[in-house]
């Protein structure tokens, strides 16, 4: 029996992607056994910190790392780090920051929601968020005029499909902060493969979700700067309390980077490919919807499948076509961002090849008038 029977849940088949809603990923089996070791045992938690510390160093190429309760957590502590240092008064005083730099610099299209808005987790801190730009995009002499304010305390950016208006260049944004003597903090919550690239523009502190393509217990990854990282810890004696890591979410990760570090990047993302393939190739072809491979939009190693819905001649638009397959059972739940372009997504990388098989399978029924 499965905790689906057991508790009377919906199953769900997700080809939406590590999204929060849906329970974000799957661990694999040595997480899982590591998580329910940890979960029966005791530990000094500064010691598993600090051992996180190293890991996520020699993982990332960052001086330090530190593992938070989960990304949105490590947003408000990255933030409240810039402002108070390991300064044990200044961090008991949050979210009173009166007598401290208070405010964040986010170019306006990094202004994003995602599942609540990330200007919360900054004004969580005491601090006020100054967008800079508009939701055309930013350019240097906006983010240059908002760097320029007093009382700034750090540049927040964001690496997300979710980001609006004209891509902004990274790296040129950090070397504006750093002029101004200002930190830089990046946003890379789905980005957990690409924290390299993120730290190579630069940036003192780079945040990444352990939970999502890491597939580890829900945790948030800091990596960066030693000195900011310590200021990240020492938030836990203030409003990061609520915020801090458990013993089993620090030692998941510890498993997690363990079994990313001993795999092959190019035989996984070659089991992506393989996998969008033979989805298309048990798909077949779909009166009025069509099936192609495209890019992660944020630079990830993987495709997903576009299924782009003519609703004539599928007899139905892209909203409508992704409520049938949730309404189903199993539910299929899809990426629907895009349904109001006339576009859905599907996002394979945690399925194995039966529930692809199934999703096919639903979708042809789904199109022909049988599901």
């Amino acid at each position: 029996m499965t905790l689906h029977d057991e508790y009377g849940l919906t199953r769900v088949i997700n080809g939406a992607g590590t999204f929060t809603p849906l329970g974000v990923s799957r661990s694999s089996p040595g997480v899982a056994q590591a998580v329910a070791a940890a979960l029966q045992d005791f530990f000094v938690i500064d010691e598993l910190q600090e051992l996180a510390s190293r890991r996520l160093a020699a993982y990332s190429g960052a001086e330090a790392g530190a593992v938070t309760h989960c990304v949105s957590a490590a947003i408000t502590l990255a933030v409240a780090a810039t402002m108070t240092g390991e300064d044990a008064q200044k961090v008991a005083a949050l979210p009173d920051s009166a007598a401290m730099p208070n405010r964040v610099v986010l170019p306006a299209g990094h202004a994003v929601n995602y599942g609540h808005p990330l200007v919360q987790d900054i004004r969580l801190t005491g601090a006020t968020p100054l967008l800079a730009g508009n939701d055309e995009g930013c350019t240097p002499q906006a983010l240059e005029d908002a760097l320029a304010e007093p009382g700034v305390a750090c540049l927040l950016l964001v690496s997300s499909r979710l980001v609006r208006g004209a891509p902004l260049d990274l790296a040129q944004a950090v070397a504006l902060a750093h002029r101004h003597g200002i930190p830089a903090v990046i946003d890379g919550a789905a980005q957990d493969m690409r924290v390299d690239a993120l730290l190579a523009t630069g940036a003192d502190l780079v945040l990444a979700s352990a939970h999502k393509y890491l597939a580890a217990p829900t945790a948030g990854l800091v990596f960066g700067r030693r000195a900011l990282v310590a200021a990240v810890r020492a938030q836990e004696k203030g409003i990061g309390r609520a915020m801090k890591a458990t013993k089993e979410a620090i030692v998941g990760v510890l498993k997690a980077l363990e079994e990313r570090s001993a795999g092959d990047p190019v035989a996984w993302q070659r089991r992506q490919d393989d996998k969008v393939a033979a989805f298309q190739r048990q798909a077949g072809e779909l009166p009025g919807v069509r099936l192609r491979s495209v890019p992660d939009p944020a630079g990830m190693p993987f495709s997903r499948v576009a299924l782009d819905v003519d609703p004539v001649a599928a007899g139905m638009d892209a909203a409508q076509l992704a409520q049938r397959l949730k309404s189903g059972e199993p539910s299929v739940r899809v990426m629907e961002h895009e349904a109001g372009a006339g576009r859905l997504m599907l996002e394979l990388v945690p399925l194995d090849a039966g529930e692809i098989a199934l999703i096919a399978e639903r979708l042809r029924a789904v199109v022909s008038g049988a599901g």
